[in-house]
């Protein structure tokens, strides 16, 4: 599975229906007719395009919409909510942070309290980093020894195409303060954030 080949799962996962449930249910259908190389390919993939994702600003984008505080793992959750968007918001995302504004999915939580923010609205998709592993298994027949060798073949192939970034890129800045209105002034006007005391 090359990453053309990765996108397109996606954008059609998308058109499966607006629930996470059923979009995960289809694509472990669809994995499962695949042979084992390639869900350690889209793993690999996805692990890739997220690592794209893992960057400074668009961890303050995130902040911004989650109303000015994003921890290490919703931070992870929020990079494979953002795949779920589809190739063309995801890689605008990435250029500009700020143009995750313009995703409806985004628009939709806008204005909302973020205790009202239904399981499917909210802006982590976590079981989507599981779904590639969880079908190997079930494709081998158990766990026992089954994720181990998947987690194994993911870190050879990941290895053989480079090593994967660990941090953050950029530089990391605060979107509680001023600047966010400076560098995500979209983002800002959708989610304003209570002045600081």
């Amino acid at each position: 599975m090359e990453i053309d080949d990765f996108w397109v799962r996606i954008e059609e996962c998308r058109r499966q229906g607006r629930g996470r449930g059923e979009r995960l249910a289809w694509l472990r259908g669809e994995l499962a007719r695949e042979p084992l190389r390639e869900l350690v390919k889209f793993q690999v993939c996805l692990d890739q395009v997220t690592q794209d994702a893992f960057t400074w600003d668009l961890w303050a984008a995130a902040e911004q919409i989650f109303g000015g505080w994003c921890s290490d793992d919703s931070f992870c959750y929020f990079g494979l909510w953002m795949v779920g968007l589809g190739r063309d918001a995801f890689e605008r995302a990435v250029a500009d942070p700020d143009a995750l504004a313009d995703a409806p999915e985004v628009q939709r939580l806008a204005g909302r309290p973020r205790d009202e923010w239904d399981d499917d609205d909210w802006p982590e998709w976590e079981l989507l980093d599981y779904v590639a592993r969880e079908t190997y298994e079930q494709v081998v027949g158990g766990v026992d020894d089954c994720g181990d060798g998947f987690d194994e073949a993911v870190t050879a192939a990941e290895r053989g195409g480079g090593a994967i970034a660990r941090g953050p890129a950029g530089e990391r800045w605060d979107a509680r303060g001023e600047e966010a209105a400076r560098r995500l002034p979209a983002l800002s006007a959708l989610f304003p954030l209570p002045a600081r005391s």
